[in-house]
Parts: C-alpha cells; structure tokens; sequence
C-alpha cells in the first residue's frame, strides 16, 4: 500500500513526466511546422543520415537554432517570473509586469543604438539592468515589509519610467530605429546560432542553481519570522534569488526582446497543476515554460502563413486576459 505522501510524490511524478512528454512534443512540432512541413520521421532522418538535403538545411540552419532558443527564452521568463513570485509575495510579479524586462531592455537598446559596436555586451548589461530594475522596485515598495499591491504600483510606475527611456531612444535615433522594431515587440524570426550561445550559458546557470534551491524558496515563502527562526539569512536569501532572476530575465530580454506574459502565465498554469512545493515547481515551470513558448512561436509561423507575426503579439492575446482575469480574483490578491 501507498501512503498518501508517497502517492503525492507518486503523482508529482508522473505530472512531470507528462511535461517532459509535452516538452519533447512541441519541439518536434516547431521544427516540423512553417513554410515547409516535415515530419518527425523526416527530422530525425534528415539529421542523422541525409546532411545535405533541403530538409536538413531548414531544420539545422533555421528552425533548430529558432526551436532551441525558443525554449530557452521560455524555460528562463518562467523560471524569472516564478522566483519574482515568491520572494516578493505576489501572484502578480512578473518580469514584464513589474518592469524588470524594462530595465534589461533599456541597457540592451542603449548598447545596440549607442554603442553598436560592443554588441557583444548585450546580455551582460540587460542582466545589470533587469537587476537594477528589481532592487529599485523592491526598494520603493518595502514599508515595513512587502505588500502585494504597494509592490504592483511601483512596478508600474518604474516599468513606466523606462519605458520612457526607451521611446526617448527611439526618437532621438529614428535612424536606427527600424534595427530594433522586432527587439520591441518580441520575435524570434531572426534567430540564429549566434543567439543560441548567447542565452544557453545564462539559462544553464540560472536553471541550475533553482533547481539546487527550493527548499530555501520553500522557507522564505513561510514568512520573514519563521525563516529566521528556522536558521535562514532571509535578506541574503531573497538577495541571491533576485540576481537568479535577474540573470534569467535579462539574457531573454537580450536575444528576443520585449516579451511579456511568460513569466506570468507558466508559474500560475504550472502552479495549478503540480502545486506550490518549490521541489516540483521549479522543474515543472521549465518544462511548461519552455513548451509554451514554443507552441506560441509555431503559431506566430502558421496562423497567417506565409506572414509571420512576432510571438510577442500572441503571448499579449494569450496573457492580457490572464492578467485581469488574476487582477479580478481576490484570493490571488492577499
């Protein structure tokens, strides 16, 4: 017989090997799908026997590196925005939300418009911004503590505030400004190999050190008192996950800009389906995250074929609801 703790773990499982399933699924549906369909079969064949074919040069060339950073970007937004989630206390901290994606695609712009030439540099200063963007935002909302709605109107007013900045970059530089269209509305269309080293480095790294953390995310989440009382650093804790997030957010911002919603939709969706122990979240929110992101990617490619839309567009159809329909439920507010 199965007690009921271990038929949890039992089923927290298989719910995760059901994601990894999904995860695997979409992958071969992104690579299959766009103005030439191939069939798994066709993939995994024109990979490993037929390198020269026109099959293997769509997939190794475009939609591989496209597929690959897809997930990236999804697995490090969702990561970000379920670690925003739990250090902060709200279900409604989100990279995009709270402006920390603002922040790292302010220094991004600054250095592709200003500084063209130390491109190379663009993940690194995203990742400094999306951090000096949640230390500021924590900063203006701590009052004796964290409140949830205190913390959503400062991040407003600072995603407003960078916003800012980057539309004054835009108008001093209408120039350059047609280079950085697809990085303001999040698209995956110019997607190459270069991108995929860019981002696999910091998503392997932030991935790595949640993956060895949820029990002090799971401690933190019982309150500041209860954590200290536990033996936990609870500020050098919280401090070590804001970089973690930070990092996440900003290498995405870096290769495909401006995207919003992921790290808002996949924590809850995830949460719903797995629960709250960071245990079991954090892998799920990889494995969820990365599938979402590339479905939606999939649809951009086929939904007005042969036009292509940026998958920041379908992301915003599928999250604005999501947003209000949280901002409406009031047990998600306390």
């Amino acid at each position: 017989m199965i007690n009921g703790k271990d038929g949890k773990i039992a089923n927290k499982n298989g719910i995760l090997i059901l994601l990894l399933a999904l995860f695997i699924i979409s992958f071969f549906i992104s690579i299959g799908n766009g103005a030439v369909k191939i069939t798994p079969s066709e993939i995994i064949k024109s990979l490993l026997k037929e390198k020269g074919s026109i099959n293997y040069q769509v997939i190794w060339n475009v939609r591989l590196p496209r597929t690959i950073v897809a997930a990236l970007v999804g697995i490090s937004l969702s990561l970000s925005g379920t670690i925003l989630q739990g250090v902060m206390r709200n279900p409604l901290a989100s990279p995009s939300i709270i402006g920390v994606s603002s922040g790292g695609g302010l220094m991004a712009l600054v250095i592709l418009i200003l500084f063209p030439q130390y491109y190379y540099l663009v993940p690194m200063g995203a990742f400094v911004g999306a951090l000096l963007a949640t230390l500021f935002i924590y900063a203006l909302a701590w009052k004796d503590g964290i409140m949830p709605m205190r913390l959503v109107l400062a991040g407003v007013a600072v995603s407003s505030l960078l916003n800012a900045g980057i539309n004054g970059l835009m108008t001093f530089f209408p120039d350059k400004v047609a280079g950085v269209i697809g990085f303001m509305v999040g698209g995956l269309s110019a997607i190459t190999w270069i991108q995929v080293k860019t981002i696999l480095p910091y998503t392997i790294i932030g991935a790595i050190f949640t993956l060895l953390l949820p029990g002090k995310l799971n401690i933190l989440m019982l309150g500041d008192e209860v954590a200290t009382g536990l033996g936990l650093s609870v500020e050098k804790t919280r401090f070590l996950f804001i970089i973690l997030s930070s990092l996440l957010a900003g290498s995405a911002v870096s290769v495909i800009g401006l995207l919003g919603f992921v790290g808002l939709i996949v924590p809850h969706i995830t949460r719903i389906i797995i629960g709250s122990d960071y245990k079991y979240l954090f892998p799920g929110v990889i494995l969820s995250g990365g599938s979402l992101l590339m479905l939606c990617d999939t649809l951009s490619r086929v939904l007005f074929a042969p036009t292509e839309i940026p998958v920041g567009i379908i992301m915003s159809a599928l999250g604005a609801p999501f947003f209000l329909y949280l901002l409406r439920n009031k047990k998600n507010m306390q």
